[in-house]
């Protein structure tokens, strides 16, 4: 295990929290992505007396960019508070655009161009724009564009009669696709792979048939995942803010709406498609946090949480994405003079329940570690130290917001166990991985 001395220019993290985390079309559904980015971010102020002056940059991760909140970053700063002269950014990253906001931040935070960055990502999965197919956009152009009764009433005898089910050649094999397999269901909004044309569901059968990974280990990891989110509650809790709905804002939710503390093998053995329950579900929710120089913590009066290591990203084929974590984490490991056996827990999030099974796998596989150029395996991924909060298969997975969910929720468990190094780390649609290292600073 490799001490590094504590600098000035450390980048630490000051504090992080989030929303709750509801399942799409449920209690959060009429919450506007950048309403729920921005409760967040308006209590992390609040919880740290921060004068928002100080914050050079606000970076937000978000993929369904709200036709009304294109860069949504900006609209979540300046509605939080921020100064006109506080820059924002919104990236894009898939699944790990909420971890792409933090290692941007560390970037900006190293290289001596900034000194402090609020980042973190929201998603409404409810509020995603619904896309058409081009006969169906003609129809509403024409539509638009009709001078008389008569033109007007053509363009919607037009969309009346249309076939609407043209809206499945969105996503049906693409032009690039080089496989055999085909879409599943008809998703579109966007969770089918351009390249090999299949969902993510069926990019974890692969990884499931390649790495041996059954239906009935799948069943199980998906009810321990429930069983340990239902029992942190409280924990958990203690990352949350409240969010209040509208119009009259007397409803309040506190905590997560996934988690389901009467799950049973049998419930989940019942259970049609393969993936119906074993995958992180279609989520709404936020999560931000505040990352600075040491030397900017300290003279502000902060105690930080964790001190960033290092982080890796890494491209492998986009039918294996869910091996993503593999890849990318050699990288983390390297670069922050580590090794696995120095890792005392680990978030990965939990796409599917067969891409965290593979992946357990593949780390302790000296033969997947000689695939990939390292002298032997990169150390086992031990199941006392993985998502012992449960995961996103109970939690969810709002895709722009996720990264920098499963960073809070690490720290804040590496401070209770006093671990000093942890592991936060997630497969990518696309064929991706990114994983980041941090360290206690307790």
């Amino acid at each position: 295990m490799s001490s590094l001395q504590k600098t000035a220019r450390d980048v630490v993290i000051v504090e992080g929290l989030r929303t709750p985390f509801a399942k799409s079309g449920t209690k959060l559904k009429t919450v506007h992505a950048a309403q729920l980015g921005q409760t967040a971010l308006k209590e992390l102020v609040a919880k740290l007396n921060l004068d928002v002056n100080v914050v050079d940059e606000v970076i937000i991760g978000n993929t369904g960019s709200p036709a009304d909140a294109v860069n949504i970053s900006r609209v979540v700063a300046l509605n939080s508070g921020f100064p006109i002269q506080t820059s924002a950014v919104t990236v894009h990253r898939n699944c790990a655009s909420a971890l792409e906001s933090i290692t941007s931040g560390f970037e900006r935070i190293k290289s001596g161009t900034m000194d402090a960055v609020v980042a973190g990502g929201t998603e409404s999965m409810s509020q995603m724009p619904l896309l058409m197919p081009t006969a169906i956009t003609g129809i509403i152009e024409r539509l638009g564009s009709a001078k008389t009764g008569g033109a007007r009433a053509k363009a919607l005898w037009d969309w009346f009669k249309a076939d609407l089910s043209q809206i499945k050649e969105m996503v049906t094999t693409p032009p690039l696709a080089k496989t055999k397999y085909k879409p599943v269901i008809a998703i579109a909004e966007g969770l089918t792979d351009p390249f090999v044309g299949i969902n993510m569901g069926m990019t974890a059968e692969v990884i499931a048939k390649e790495f041996g990974v059954s239906r009935r280990e799948q069943d199980e990891y998906a009810l321990k995942s429930h069983q340990k989110a239902v029992a942190a509650k409280a924990k958990l809790a203690e990352e949350i803010v409240p969010v209040y709905l509208a119009p009259d804002y007397k409803e309040v939710i506190t905590e997560d709406i996934g988690p389901r503390d009467n799950q049973t093998m049998e419930a989940l053995q019942k259970l049609k498609p393969f993936f119906d329950k074993t995958t992180g579900p279609i989520t709404d929710g936020a999560a931000v946090l505040l990352m600075m120089t040491r030397e900017k913590a300290e003279a502000l009066g902060y105690k930080p949480l964790a001190r960033i290591r290092g982080y890796g990203f890494a491209g492998l084929e986009p039918e294996r994405m869910g091996m993503g974590p593999a890849y990318s984490t050699p990288l983390a490991l390297k670069r922050s003079d580590l090794q696995m056996k120095d890792i005392g827990l680990v978030e990965l999030n939990e796409a599917f329940a067969a891409q965290v099974l593979a992946n357990q796998k593949a780390f302790d596989s000296d033969e997947f570690g000689k695939k990939i150029g390292l002298p032997g395996k990169i150390g086992e991924l031990r199941s006392d130290i993985l998502n012992v909060n449960g995961g996103a298969i109970a939690l969810g997975h709002p895709v722009g917001a996720t990264g920098t969910r499963i960073v809070i929720t690490l720290m804040k468990e590496m401070r209770r166990r006093n671990v000093e190094f942890g592991l936060a780390t997630l497969c990518i649609g696309g064929g991706q991985g990114g994983s980041i290292i941090i360290e206690n600073e307790g």
